[in-house]
């Protein structure tokens, strides 16, 4: 699977495409924008010092003119109001502008795939990387108890629908950020395209409907 700043970078126009990054955290895929030649903003309330950041969220951002595109890795699913959030990204779009997402859908986490997780963790453990996981209804309970109040994938989906006409939706492998090494990705993604155990991520593009919608 490509990273995601390959993803976006695909699917901008040429260089330099106005962007904001909204939830930019330590700001590596604003970073790796501007580095490609766009004129890209992130922010978060954490954001590192910079030119290409500021430390606020949507609702305190008053750049004035529109993004060409706004990006999301991880972010939306956070959103304490989502609705609110969607509305404030169309507002900071031009008319024809792109939302691109790399999001979570927490509550697809199933059976095969948190069997998976908890021998994955497992296996780590015994390898001295990190601790040995409790049974898997304890596994369950934590990532439950993780996720209370986030956005939920189906969630998401439906707020978008209302508001930007979906260009792309592709459900992705998730779990092996949270494993690490490359040999894990490359497995997940097999047991995924298998379909022995639930992509728990997901990529979309959409651009705002018109009025008319």
């Amino acid at each position: 699977m490509i990273r995601f700043d390959q993803f976006v970078l695909a699917r901008l126009q040429e260089p330099p495409a106005r962007v904001l990054e909204v939830g930019c955290g330590a700001g590596e895929l604003t970073t790796a924008l501007s580095i490609a030649g766009h004129d890209v903003l992130g922010i978060d309330p954490a954001a590192p010092h910079g030119t290409n950041f500021r430390r606020l969220t949507l609702d305190g951002l008053d750049e004035p003119g529109a993004f060409d595109a706004v990006v999301g890795a991880q972010a939306l699913h956070r959103a304490s109001d989502l609705d609110a959030a969607l509305d404030r990204i169309v507002e900071l779009l031009r008319p024809g502008g792109l939302l691109l997402l790399d999001e979570l859908a927490w509550e697809a986490l199933d059976e095969p795939t948190l069997d998976w997780l908890h021998g994955q963790r497992r296996a780590l453990a015994a390898a001295g990387q990190g601790e040995t996981p409790e049974s898997l209804e304890a596994l369950r309970a934590d990532w439950e108890a993780e996720h209370l109040g986030q956005q939920s994938g189906a969630a998401m989906l439906e707020a978008l629908d209302v508001r930007f006409e979906q260009l792309e939706h592709e459900r992705t492998p998730y779990l092996h950020r949270l494993l690490g090494g490359v040999a894990t990705e490359v497995l997940e993604e097999a047991l995924v395209a298998a379909g022995a155990i639930a992509p728990l991520g997901f990529r979309y593009v959409g651009r705002p409907r018109s009025p008319q919608g």
